[in-house]
């Protein structure tokens, strides 16, 4: 029996970004992207990121269709492109031409590249780190990442991407979704958040919640999602705290969490028959998601 053939994230790219540019766009990708294989020094590399944006204009989609969307989170499970432009696009693919991706001289090629960059190449290389061969290796410039007080360089990292579930240490996980509760940032969009639930996310979240409460803020909505099955009985009586004087968003965000929790959401405790009665269509969405962190869309 043959085995499967491995899924090629730069030639997958390449053909989808073809058509979408002009014709002067494709020759440049061609020449750039030979003169990357053929092993351009990594001054180069960075030069030919850069030449891009003259023949892409910032801020054009992708503009994915959802078979090509579905093609490529198949072959890079938890890869999601459909909020890359096409000028981040382009740079990945250009990124990806590169020769033995597995050897040290690209990693400090890459590094060199991430020291030299503007704004908007610095997203396409935290875009393209999922797409690596031996992503361990740039754990500590993905973290550079996730400090950033850009918020674009933190979704960059952060959001549509299976990299920071599968590579970072627990610390730096939770140390990720608490910011991006904080900064609301989707947390629907990061990867792994159903898969990496814990006791210790469960209390951070619930200090947050704490805080903004004491502070007289809003706890932000999303903010329940982290709880799962582990916010035990202080949980339960925040979200019941939620549920009894937050507003819409914030009593949905409550009752997505309890059904999370392992609640069946039947309306047998009394506190909870109000706000499943309001939000019917919400829970009915949310259950047709089978409660996962993509249900967070809905509210």
């Amino acid at each position: 029996m043959d085995a499967p053939t491995k899924f090629d994230a730069a030639a997958a790219l390449s053909d989808l970004i073809g058509p979408r540019l002009s014709r002067d766009a494709n020759a440049f990708r061609l020449s750039a992207s030979g003169e990357v294989s053929q092993g351009a020094s990594m001054q180069r590399l960075g030069q030919l990121l850069a030449l891009a944006s003259r023949h892409v204009r910032t801020g054009v989609a992708l503009d994915l269709s959802p078979e090509e969307l579905r093609a490529l989170s198949t072959g890079v499970p938890g890869w999601d492109p459909s909020h890359w432009s096409l000028l981040e696009s382009l740079r990945v693919a250009l990124l990806l031409a590169s020769p033995d991706m597995e050897g040290d001289a690209f990693a400090i090629a890459l590094e060199h590249c991430f020291r030299f960059a503007d704004h908007g190449e610095s997203c396409a290389l935290y875009r393209a780190l999922a797409l690596l061969p031996g992503g361990e290796r740039f754990v500590w410039r993905a973290g550079e990442g996730c400090r950033s007080n850009m918020r674009s360089v933190f979704e960059a990292i952060a959001c549509d991407s299976p990299y920071p579930a599968k590579h970072f240490s627990d610390v730096a996980w939770h140390q990720l979704v608490i910011k991006a509760v904080f900064i609301d940032v989707p947390l629907w969009r990061i990867d792994g958040i159903d898969r990496r639930l814990s006791p210790e996310l469960a209390r951070m979240a619930l200090d947050l919640a704490d805080e903004r409460r004491s502070a007289g803020r809003k706890v932000p909505p999303q903010l329940w999602l982290c709880l799962g099955p582990y916010g035990g009985e202080r949980g339960l009586q925040a979200l019941r705290k939620e549920l009894a004087e937050g507003d819409a968003q914030g009593q949905r965000g409550a009752l997505l969490a309890i059904a999370r929790a392992g609640d069946a959401l039947s309306g047998e405790r009394q506190w909870l028959r109000t706000a499943l009665d309001t939000h019917a269509r919400f829970v009915e969405q949310a259950r047709q998601l089978r409660f996962t962190q993509h249900a967070l869309r809905f509210l």
